[in-house]
């Protein structure tokens, strides 16, 4: 459904994007995850027909987003950071207006309204003005407005900043829900909004592809955390010993060794350090493991771009 092949953006002499490429598939919710300034919105404003690629190409639906521009806006819907809304017009009135635009046949847009206005839960306040509203209405008016023609891509950036933990939770809600009917990329620098929503998730930073592959792929890391009593070079040769143990790093607390072990792969070894542990007669507090989690993939994946820069600059 979209393809990116080489895509870069300057901007003068500043490039916010920097040779991507990336594909989404069809019944895809994917996260387009990066820090502020990463060049998630210029990647997303290209997707849209917004802004031209300096160069690369991009294609959505199988049309290019700069020679078959009108066919990409037809296939898509586009909810920006800041929505450009008519603040003057009521709920109603505005998503006529924009059925209108989009193409809509004259005698679907009654009920496209009338769906989209209950699916994005805003019938309540329908008849109410725009500029009246709280951010998470204007939100969902938003939502409404990217669905109103019914496009099979849907392009989110940012759908849930500013708003408050409760309207988080419905915006994301319904976001997943429109997943099920929509392909959708989805643009954020909220990591927890990624597990909850997406299937597939694509870092970015300083205007380069980081990392891409699924989420259970990325955070698919374990580690082993135990809290033993005992002298601590013995425990860390000890330890190392194991198979599929990475490295073995600690910290003390008054007689105590909390000891972190990374696993190389994805193995089941409790069994072989507890074996280790009563072996050396070891006093162990604590046993428990961790899995990797997005935020440590993501601390770790930019840390290791931004030392790649630094050194190539």
């Amino acid at each position: 459904m979209i393809q990116v092949e080489g895509l870069s953006k300057k901007f003068g002499d500043f490039t916010a994007v920097d040779n991507i490429s990336f594909r989404v598939d069809s019944g895809e919710i994917v996260g387009f995850l990066g820090p502020n300034g990463a060049g998630k919105t210029t990647t997303m404003r290209i997707l849209s027909s917004y802004i031209a690629p300096t160069s690369g190409k991009a294609s959505v639906g199988g049309f290019d987003v700069v020679r078959n521009s009108l066919e990409v806006r037809k296939r898509i819907g586009y909810m920006p950071e800041s929505i450009p809304f008519y603040t003057e017009m009521r709920v109603k009135e505005y998503l006529s207006f924009r059925a209108k635009l989009k193409g809509v046949a004259r005698k679907e847009r009654r009920n496209r309204i009338a769906f989209v206005s209950e699916r994005c839960r805003i019938k309540e306040f329908e008849n109410k003005i725009i500029g009246h509203l709280s951010k998470g209405q204007r939100q969902r008016v938003g939502l409404a407005d990217a669905i109103i023609h019914n496009p099979p891509i849907l392009i989110l950036d940012e759908p849930t900043i500013g708003l408050d933990p409760h309207q988080i939770k419905q915006t994301r809600e319904l976001i997943k829900e429109l997943g099920k009917d929509h392909t959708v990329i989805l643009s954020t620098h909220i990591l927890p909004e990624v597990g909850m929503l997406c299937n597939r998730v694509i870092i970015i930073h300083q205007g380069r592809i980081a990392a891409m592959d699924t989420l259970s792929n990325l955070v698919k890391e374990q580690r082993i955390k135990v809290e033993i009593q005992g002298p601590i070079s013995d425990i860390e040769n000890t330890l190392k010993q194991i198979e599929n143990v990475k490295s073995v790093s600690y910290t003390t607390d008054n007689l105590w060794n909390i000891i972190t072990i990374e696993l190389s792969e994805v193995r089941d070894i409790r069994e072989q350090v507890y074996q280790k542990i009563m072996e050396n007669r070891w006093i162990i507090r604590e046993f428990k493991t961790e899995r990797t989690t997005l935020e440590d993939i993501f601390i770790k994946i930019t840390a290791r771009e931004e030392g790649t820069s630094s050194a190539g600059a």
